[in-house]
């Protein structure tokens, strides 16, 4: 990859622009999606099957779930509930040829936020994930977060592990501000630069390995249980439990 090139933004409601992970194995049904979706300025990951899809929603950080519900390898509403009993809140659009009131139902108790039967107009898709991503972006700004033992208090600007005071400068606050956020989830070095920094463009300095390697040392230092990991190859992730 040229880490020149402009990065492209993972997050970025502010800006109109959303990350949308795409779960559908029709292809053609696929393809519309991607292009429709593409010419509206949002950025597309898709998967064709729904342990593929479950595998992306994972690795990365979306701002909506499409998800078709028939899916081959793992059925759409399980990767739903799969996903909410992990705690990813990701608004989730399901798509299916199943209309009546009763599948509807099942759908949005399954953790679906939203149920569009097909046939649809692209229109009202673009509408519905639209709104969804507002929707989420705005839940997503907590006055607290908790990631196992550590709480992190947005009014105050405090942090806590075990009830022990951690004293964080700005940069390091607004950077486990954004991965407690995503907590569970995988976040790109792209991402923090975007969302952390600032940096639309890569500046080709080791500032994030910097910044994690303190943010490790007050959160982690002296407990038994790290709650900051490394995902080789793929950024960082903060979680609680094992594992």
């Amino acid at each position: 990859m040229n880490t020149n090139l402009t990065l492209q933004k993972a997050s970025t409601i502010e800006q109109d622009r959303m990350r949308i992970l795409l779960i559908e194995d029709d292809r053609e049904a696929a393809a519309y999606l991607k292009k429709g979706l593409g010419e509206s300025g949002h950025v597309v990951d898709h998967a064709s099957d729904g342990e593929e899809g479950l595998l992306l929603a994972r690795e990365a950080v979306h701002d909506v779930f499409v998800v078709d519900r028939m899916l081959p390898r793992l059925d759409g509403l399980k990767v739903i509930e799969t996903l909410r009993g992990e705690g990813v809140s990701t608004p989730v659009l399901i798509l299916s040829a199943l209309g009546e009131v009763d599948d509807k139902v099942k759908g949005l108790r399954a953790g679906g936020d939203d149920y569009l039967a097909k046939p649809y107009a692209f229109s009202e898709l673009l509408a519905r994930v639209e709104g969804l991503a507002r929707r989420g972006h705005a839940q997503s700004m907590e006055a607290k977060y908790t990631v196992g033992d550590l709480e992190i208090d947005m009014l105050s600007r405090s942090v806590k592990r075990a009830g022990n005071e951690i004293t964080l400068l700005p940069r390091e606050f607004k950077l486990l501000e954004y991965l407690a956020r995503h907590a569970g989830q995988v976040v790109t070095r792209t991402m923090l630069l975007e969302n952390v920094w600032d940096y639309h463009f890569d500046p080709q300095t080791n500032v994030i390995d910097v910044h994690i390697s303190r943010l490790r040392a007050k959160i982690d230092k002296g407990f038994s249980e790290p709650l900051l990991h490394t995902v080789r190859g793929a950024g960082y992730t903060i979680r609680g439990g094992t594992g």
